[in-house]
């Protein structure tokens, strides 16, 4: 009885192990490192911000501290924004390229949109590889 018992958990055990593990969602992956530059900036940690930018990005800023300012100036909405919502989301070529709108109130009461492209790294990985913000002129506001 004893070895029908040390069987029966063997084979349990293997078909545990022989369910490939569910990939991660590539979408809701880069979903986060958004969420993680985006509270870098809200607590003006240059560093860690920088660190989401893609090589692209780095060889134009290649300084942190070049990064942050441009970021301040250009991109304030996204610097510090209000509140922020992500919107439709788009993968492109079986998840090498990832689109995400993101919907942001800024502090001054204006709506925004930011486009996000998140490129897939050779290591797997994403970063960020530009974002392209317009202001929201259709929001009715509430």
């Amino acid at each position: 009885m004893r070895a029908l018992s040390s069987v029966s958990a063997l084979c349990a055990a293997l078909i545990f192990v022989s369910i490939p593990a569910r990939a991660e969602d590539p979408v809701e992956t880069t979903r986060h490192i958004i969420e993680d530059q985006i509270t870098a900036f809200l607590k003006d940690d240059a560093e860690t911000a920088y660190s989401f930018a893609a090589p692209g990005i780095k060889a134009m800023y290649p300084d942190k501290g070049v990064f942050f300012a441009m970021v301040k100036k250009s991109y304030e909405p996204v610097y510090h924004p209000g509140n922020y919502a992500f919107g439709r989301s788009r993968s492109i070529d079986n998840g090498a390229m990832i689109y995400h709108e993101v919907l942001i109130s800024g502090r001054d009461g204006k709506d925004w949109t930011a486009i996000y492209q998140m490129t897939r790294q050779p290591d797997g990985g994403y970063k960020i590889n530009g974002v392209q913000i317009v202001p929201n002129t259709d929001s009715k506001g509430i």
